[in-house]
């Protein structure tokens, strides 16, 4: 296949909390998207509805995107569910017609659908399940602590709240001081950015932690620090499983705590916002302790998410993080990461 140029599919659903995969290639791979198909916003910029991604168009239709070039067709936004939209299917039905492979992360495999799969079949073209997990996971057994790379996991006080940006903004930074360093993609979003992992929120609850496992063991091949992404939150009611499963096994010897600094309820970018967050230093207690019962680890950062406020406040925003929870605080995305990027290469294990 020749370098993917994706139109990604958002539609009804293209913007900074509610398109999650989408912003996140926007933000990382621009060279890779042609276009997003949004009938909402069609005729706008990416830039317009994000900050970023320059001038790549919104369109409303399929033709206009496959008409820019695209070869791929990327869904960009994961639904409650993960479920496909019944009117995306003769969309995407189009894209295979038109030459295009299909990547996606959603639950909802596609290409277990037949009419889609026989049209990838017909034209020649791939159906990519991101979210397929490998046959044979292991159950976890507490491998990964005998790496001898650091571990570091990113955790959160809530889902979509920047834990795969964060890591993806240390990288380059570490490399830069001599660390080799490996970045493990745990979602559907990070696999389409580094091109491989697992997604563990779809693996069977017994093998969460063993797919964690297996992938931080790959990372930690020829690594000074592998960047673990993290998923969900320890208190969410509906994602605590994955958090769980993913903190005890990568067996992380630090985390940074991730947080949306105007973000006070659990799932408050949902219509039905109803448990409030604790205090970050409540949080750090929390992960500290449910980490060590497995393995001592300690939270050593915060890496604040400020899209939504002003220059001053989120300067502000970082302060007070830091003055509550007593460790270093930045917005790696908005602001010099180095607080995070020393904390790391300063961690000694105890």
């Amino acid at each position: 296949m020749s370098a993917p140029r994706h139109l990604i599919l958002a539609d009804g659903d293209f913007g900074p909390l509610t398109s999650k995969t989408a912003n996140s290639i926007i933000r990382f791979q621009p060279d890779r998207v042609v276009a997003v198909l949004d009938r909402q916003h069609a005729g706008k910029t990416a830039q317009d509805i994000l900050g970023a991604g320059g001038d790549i168009p919104v369109v409303a239709t399929m033709q206009e995107g496959l008409a820019l070039g695209a070869n791929s067709v990327l869904i960009g936004i994961a639904p409650i569910g993960g479920q496909l939209p019944d009117e995306w299917r003769g969309w995407l039905r189009q894209a295979l017609e038109g030459g295009c492979h299909i990547v996606s992360g959603l639950h909802t495999f596609i290409g277990d659908d037949p009419v889609l799969a026989e049209a990838a079949r017909a034209h020649g073209c791939r159906i990519e399940d991101l979210r397929r997990p490998p046959a044979d996971l292991p159950v976890s057994s507490g491998r990964a602590k005998t790496t001898t790379a650091l571990r570091v996991l990113t955790v959160g006080t809530d889902c979509n709240v920047g834990k795969m940006t964060a890591q993806l903004r240390l990288v380059d930074g570490l490399k830069a001081r001599g660390l080799r360093t490996n970045f493990v993609a745990t979602g559907q979003t990070g696999i389409m950015i580094e091109g491989w992992g697992i997604a563990v929120d779809a693996v069977v609850a017994d093998f969460i932690g063993g797919a964690a496992e297996v992938i931080t063991l790959r990372g930690a091949v020829d690594a000074d620090v592998v960047l673990v992404e993290g998923q969900g939150s320890i208190n969410h009611p509906g994602y605590s499983g994955v958090t769980l499963g993913l903190l005890h096994g990568s067996c992380p010897d630090a985390m940074i705590l991730c947080h949306q600094a105007s973000r006070k309820f659990i799932g408050d970018y949902r219509p039905e916002a109803w448990l409030a967050m604790p205090p970050l230093s409540e949080y750090v207690r929390l992960y500290e302790t449910i980490a060590g019962a497995v393995h001592p680890s300690k939270v050593i950062g915060i890496a604040l998410n400020t899209f939504d406020l002003d220059e001053a406040s989120a300067r502000a925003a970082c302060e007070e993080a830091a003055r509550e929870s007593g460790l270093p605080c930045t917005d790696p995305v908005r602001f010099d990461s180095a607080p995070l990027l020393e904390a790391i290469a300063s961690f000694r294990r105890p």
